[in-house]
């Protein structure tokens, strides 16, 4: 597996966010990574296919009934190998980002029931 080629501030605010929903057990869509990280579109979206080209994260369609009116969206994983590189990243890079993950208590009901809102309730 090859790295992302750059390391960027909006690539440590994606995985941050990657490594928070791995704790969570949760898939992301583009859009919950966008409200996430403040970041604009093109920035995540670029930052999204540098991660999958590296085999840090992987991608798969929702599955959708054939008469929704509404598209698809792709959700994304941390791969087992891009959360060892991420943490090892951002352990390097941004140490206080992993002390924050560490030291978050178990999110309460409305915190969760609101992340599954940007994710599609996706589990």
């Amino acid at each position: 597996m090859t790295g992302p080629v750059r390391v960027t501030g909006p690539l440590l605010d994606v995985l941050e966010v990657f490594l928070q929903a791995l704790a969570d057990n949760q898939e992301l869509h583009g859009w919950a990574i966008l409200k996430a990280t403040g970041r604009a579109g093109p920035t995540v979206y670029g930052v999204l296919d540098r991660l999958e080209d590296a085999g840090w994260i992987t991608g798969r369609w929702e599955d959708q009934p054939p008469n929704a009116n509404t598209p698809r969206r792709r959700l994304y994983r941390l791969s087992p190998t891009g959360a060892a590189a991420a943490r090892d990243l951002l352990a390097a890079r941004r140490p206080a980002a992993l002390g924050r993950l560490a030291q978050q208590p178990h999110p309460g009901p409305a915190l969760i029931a609101w992340f599954r809102g940007l994710t599609g309730g996706a589990p």
